[in-house]
């Protein structure tokens, strides 16, 4: 094999440069005790030979791992792929998180530990003793849990908790869910339905509390009262919105309009409500949370409450990073916007 084809190591550019593997990794991590001259000549080795550092010769100059690692739960996660369905909620956090640890020189990490387990706390503490990340973003219900929250702040491993917005360690980074499903349900009420039905989310989920919050909200402040049938009870999957429509189709006097807590179970109530006889926009409006691609997809399209998802998780990694590099700052509240998106799944009542 040629010097050309085999691959640089860091071995290489301590070679060339005339110094220890270790002053080559200061170098690489913009470390201390490396004088200027010695930095140049590294530098100078690195350009000449085209070496590319990997993550243990990084490691090798400071405590850092240049890992984030992101827990996601279990059951509905394999549950979507399972049934082919994916899970589009989950490809929009990797999207923003790994595009922006890429940016700082990071990796990002996903693992899958479950919410329901009495191994729960095991399985999180056997993935940080193998990985050692700099930081952990925890995705709902697990940015919630106490278990794990606690954990991580006993073993001082920076985290951040998506989509919570209750006071406690780590980064929080949320949107506003009450408010944004107060602007749906207004939207609606603005447009001459005075008859709302909400999709509730899982149960085990404070998003889901929030969500209808502002939705009873919007719906007392017009001096309505919220009838108790036209809250359906859901789980955020696709079967849940189309039982929730089956529910509201056969009441007396059926809503004609439908907030659902996540796009699936939106997707549910729209592939269910022709078969029952309603045509959406005419007969009900589909207002649905989250904004994922597939619903951009779907025929009508879903108006829909945009959550910030991967924006939110890109924010995430950025304050791990941070706070791994200069310490946590002491602003651990972060806010992000939504957006409200009209499409043809929404009108006026016929």
């Amino acid at each position: 094999m040629t010097e050309r084809q085999r691959a640089i190591t860091i071995k290489d550019v301590a070679a060339e440069a005339g110094v220890s593997l270790q002053t080559v990794s200061r170098v690489i991590n913009d470390g201390p005790n490396v004088t200027a001259k010695v930095r140049d000549r590294v530098i100078a080795a690195i350009g000449k030979l085209g070496y590319v550092p990997s993550l243990a010769a990084r490691r090798l100059g400071g405590s850092r791992s240049y890992l984030i690692l992101a827990f996601n739960d279990e059951r509905p996660t394999l549950d979507g792929w399972r049934s082919r369905r994916g899970n589009d909620w989950v490809d929009q956090m990797l999207f923003g998180g790994m595009l922006k640890c890429a940016e700082h020189g990071y990796r990002m990490l996903f693992e899958l530990v479950d919410s329901h387990s009495d191994k729960l706390e095991a399985q999180v503490q056997a993935a940080l003793s193998a990985l050692h990340p700099d930081g952990v973003i925890l995705t709902p219900p697990h940015s919630d849990d106490e278990r794990i929250t606690t954990l991580l702040d006993r073993s001082g491993i920076p985290f951040a908790r998506l989509g919570s917005r209750r006071e406690g360690a780590g980064f929080a980074v949320f949107m506003d869910d009450e408010a944004a499903a107060r602007i749906a349900t207004d939207y609606l009420l603005d447009h001459g339905h005075t008859r709302v039905a909400c999709v509730q989310g899982h149960p085990n989920y404070s998003i889901s509390e929030d969500r209808l919050r502002g939705f009873r909200a919007a719906i007392e402040a017009r001096g309505f009262s919220v009838q108790p049938e036209y809250i359906q009870p859901g789980d955020f999957t696709y079967e849940a919105g189309a039982a929730a429509m089956r529910a509201l189709a056969g009441l007396d006097t059926p809503p004609t309009a439908i907030l659902a807590s996540s796009d699936e179970m939106a997707l549910g109530v729209l592939h269910s409500a022709a078969p029952l006889g309603f045509q959406v926009p005419s007969d009900l409006s589909v207002v649905s949370f989250d904004d994922t691609p597939t619903v951009r997809m779907s025929v009508p399209s879903l108006t829909a409450v945009r959550q910030p998802i991967a924006a939110m998780t890109a924010r995430a990694a950025e304050l791990l990073i941070d706070a791994k590099a200069k310490g946590s700052p002491e602003e651990t509240r972060h806010l992000l916007p939504f957006d409200f998106i009209v499409r043809a799944s929404s009108g006026a009542p016929r």
